[in-house]
């Protein structure tokens, strides 16, 4: 290719550019019209109308933001409601899953297993014989009454003679 040859291809190239650049530019124009008129309705012809006229144009657009407000109030809450489910469900597989998570098993030495066996059979054997060191205690005087007290030390009428 000769190098004029390439300046001209490069210039239709721009041209095409530009071209298809205006049309895209026409068309979102277009489109946020067709928008606009869509949402808003058409324009009203404000000029020589009486007060009644413009009275009733005003109570139309201001029933029709009112309609437009609720329902984005409607739409906000159901967002946040459906927001909060998800946060509440969310939290709640947290939980369960931090619940029922299995530890990972520890190894364990065979000696350190018998140390373990030998401390758990000395203290059985320390358990029984400190059973069998208790003292037996015959009925005690301490919680008695004095009265009572004293009727014990007596001795009995058969004893005395």
């Amino acid at each position: 290719m000769t190098p004029a040859r390439k300046k001209k291809l490069r210039t239709l190239l721009r041209k095409k550019a530009a071209e298809e650049l205006k049309k895209e530019q026409e068309r979102k124009a277009e489109e946020r019209r067709r928008t606009i008129n869509e949402r808003c309705g058409p324009s009203k012809n404000l000029d020589g109308i009486n007060e009644a006229e413009l009275m009733q144009i005003c109570k139309e657009y201001h029933e029709r933001i009112a309609k437009l407000e609720s329902e984005k109030f409607d739409m906000e809450y159901d967002s946040r409601h459906r927001e909060y489910k998800i946060n509440e469900l969310n939290m709640q597989v947290n939980d369960l899953r931090g619940k029922f998570i299995k530890p990972p098993l520890k190894k364990v030495s065979r000696f350190e297993y018998g140390k373990f066996e030998k401390l758990m059979r000395a203290a059985k054997k320390a358990d029984h014989s400190f059973r069998a060191n208790l003292k037996s205690v015959g009925p005690s005087t301490k919680f008695k009454l004095d009265e009572d007290v004293k009727e014990t030390k007596e001795k009995p009428e058969w004893a005395a003679k």
